[in-house]
C-alpha cells in the first residue's frame, strides 16, 4: 500500500459533484504533482484529503490508517498537513506569532517549539529579519514562505501544497521550487497542486492530471512532459521543463 492512497473519491458541493471517482497515490519520499485546468477538482482533492471537505464516498488511507472520516486536526496529528491556496496566514499577527500557532501540536514543549522555529528560520532566512513584523505587511513571496513555515511547525510527514507559486514573480517561483526540494530532501513527502505546469513537472517525480473531477493521465513527470496531450494543453507545445536560472525571494 502506498504512503498516501486516495481511492475513488466522490465529493460534492451541495448537489454539484466536484470529484467523480478521483484516485491517486503517493509513495513516501516522493514529490507528486496534481495538475489540471481551473475547475478540474485539484483544490477539492486536497481539501478532501485534509478533511476540510467531506467525501460522500471513497477512501483516504495515510500510512495504513483510514482518515476518510477524520477531523482536520486529527489528520494534522497523523502527520498530513495542508497549506491552502491563498496562503491564509493570520495577517494581523507577527511572523513569530503565526509560527507559534502552527506549533499547536507541541504546545507546552518549549524546547521543541524553539527547535522547530529555528529550523523554519534556517530554511527561510528572510523571515528572520521579519520575525516581529505583522504578516499582512510582508511581500507575496514572504507570505508564501510563512504559510509553508507555519505548516512545517507541525513536523508533517506529508505536506500538501495548494498553488504555492500562485501570484508570485518568476524569481520567487524559482525560490519556492528550491525550498520544496529542500523540504523533500529533509524527509518530508510532498503532494502539490500547481498551475505552473513547467515548475510542477520539473520538481515532481510523478504527476496526475485531473479533468472534471477524474484522473485522466498519470505517470512519471518526464513522461507526462513529453506526452503530446500535456504539451498541447499546458506546455504550449514544448516538452522542455528545464530548470530556469536560480532566483532569490525579493
Amino acid at each position: 500500500m502506498a504512503f498516501l492512497d486516495v481511492r475513488d473519491l466522490h465529493t460534492f458541493y451541495r448537489d454539484t459533484e466536484a470529484l467523480k471517482g478521483a484516485s491517486l497515490d503517493v509513495e513516501e519520499g516522493e514529490i507528486v504533482a496534481l495538475l489540471g485546468s481551473n475547475g478540474a477538482g485539484k483544490t477539492t482533492t486536497l481539501r478532501t484529503i485534509s478533511g476540510l471537505q467531506r467525501a460522500r464516498s471513497g477512501a483516504v488511507i495515510f500510512d495504513g490508517s483510514d482518515l476518510t472520516r477524520a477531523r482536520p486536526h486529527e489528520i494534522v496529528s497523523a502527520g498530513l498537513v495542508h497549506v491552502p491556496e491563498g496562503r491564509r496566514i493570520f495577517s494581523g499577527l507577527t511572523v513569530d506569532e503565526n509560527l507559534s500557532l502552527g506549533a499547536y501540536l507541541s504546545r507546552g514543549d518549549r524546547k521543541r517549539m524553539s527547535e522547530d522555529r529555528d529550523a523554519v528560520y534556517a530554511l527561510f532566512p528572510r523571515l528572520v529579519e521579519r520575525r516581529r513584523q505583522v504578516a499582512g505587511t510582508l511581500s507575496g513571496g514572504e507570505q508564501q514562505m510563512l504559510a509553508i513555515g507555519r505548516a512545517l511547525m507541525s513536523r508533517p510527514r506529508l505536506l500538501a501544497l495548494d498553488e504555492p507559486s500562485m501570484g508570485l514573480a518568476p524569481a520567487v517561483v524559482r525560490a519556492v521550487g528550491q525550498v520544496i526540494q529542500r523540504i523533500r530532501a529533509a524527509g518530508t513527502t510532498i503532494l502539490m497542486v500547481e498551475q505552473n505546469v513547467r515548475q510542477a513537472l520539473r520538481l515532481a517525480d510523478r504527476a496526475f492530471v485531473l479533468e472534471t473531477g477524474r484522473v485522466v493521465l498519470s505517470g512519471p513527470a518526464g513522461e507526462l512532459a513529453a506526452d503530446p496531450r500535456v504539451q498541447a494543453a499546458y506546455l504550449g507545445g514544448s516538452a522542455s521543463v528545464d530548470e530556469p536560472p536560480d532566483g532569490t525571494v525579493p
